[in-house]
């Protein structure tokens, strides 16, 4: 009878771990439509494209692209036409801008330790696409005088970037479009944890190195964190979102990373940045 309930209790237990399964999630109240991203995301790649030095570098271009490749090509990812560029930046950073266009900055693969550690944060940035808290961020706080914009935008020049502009929405370091809340950040762990095990990299390394960089503070002259807020206990978070992940075999790696650093390494220091005039 103990065997028959113990059994009982064992199988029990697994239907409830089955149907549990990874954490669902979706994008959330957005006045922009999935087109609109996309345009916004082109239209403010091509200003950022003019304001930073980024990388032109075939061995290096082609394995950003590989990397971000395979985490851009699993379903969560959203279907958005991804893009990778080398930013030219000591400071240990990455961002995305709605639609696609990640930037990552040299100092970032100079700060990570493998490819796992640098696929996490391209997970992660692609996480912040796919769950579209760039654009949900500005409509949130442009209620009521965002709809107009966009009406404005569809029947004029079709400049997304110039309506938001008039309102005071830039595409700079302070932007809105990449200031996330911490519930975003817990979101875009947990998705980009299911991003990185369906393309063969083990999840826990994107938890284990933004939990380095965070204890590393001020030291590596971090941005990340100031446009990324530690929404805490993000270690646990994700392993308990593994827990849930289907069981496979890590094998995405593809050994190419300290090759790839000692390029960047070669670079040497990245272009003075202008003095801004007073």
């Amino acid at each position: 009878m103990r065997r028959r309930k113990g059994s009982l209790l064992f199988f029990l237990g697994l239907i409830v771990w089955a149907a549990e399964g990874p954490t669902k999630l979706k994008p959330g109240f957005n006045l922009f439509s999935k087109e609109q991203d996309i345009q916004l995301g082109r239209e403010a790649a091509g200003q950022v494209a003019k304001q930073v030095p980024i990388i032109r570098q075939p061995e290096l271009n082609a394995y950003l692209d590989r990397v971000g490749g395979k985490l851009a090509s699993q379903p969560q990812a959203g279907d958005f036409p991804y893009s990778f560029s080398l930013v030219h930046d000591k400071s240990v950073n990455a961002f995305a801008l709605p639609g696609g266009p990640t930037f990552v900055h040299t100092g970032l693969i100079l700060a990570a330790g493998n490819e796992p550690e640098l696929a996490g944060v391209l997970a992660h940035e692609i996480a912040h696409v796919a769950l579209r808290h760039g654009t949900n961020q500005v409509s949130k706080a442009n209620l009521i005088a965002l709809p107009a914009a966009l009406a404005s935008a569809a029947v004029g020049d079709g400049s997304l970037l110039g309506q938001l502009a008039q309102l005071g929405i830039g595409v700079g370091a302070n932007s809105i479009l990449l200031r996330y809340s911490r519930n975003a950040e817990r979101d875009a762990d947990l998705l980009g944890a299911q991003i990185m095990a369906g393309a063969g990299y083990n999840p826990i390394e994107m938890a284990r190195f933004f939990e380095k960089l965070q204890a590393e503070g001020g030291s590596r002259g971090l941005q990340f964190f100031s446009d990324h807020p530690n929404p805490g206990n993000r270690l646990k978070a994700v392993e308990r979102e593994i827990q849930y992940l289907p069981q496979r075999r890590y094998t995405a790696d593809t050994g190419q990373f300290p090759h790839m650093k000692d390029l960047v390494r070669r670079l040497g220091e990245p272009p003075q940045k202008p003095r801004s005039r007073r």
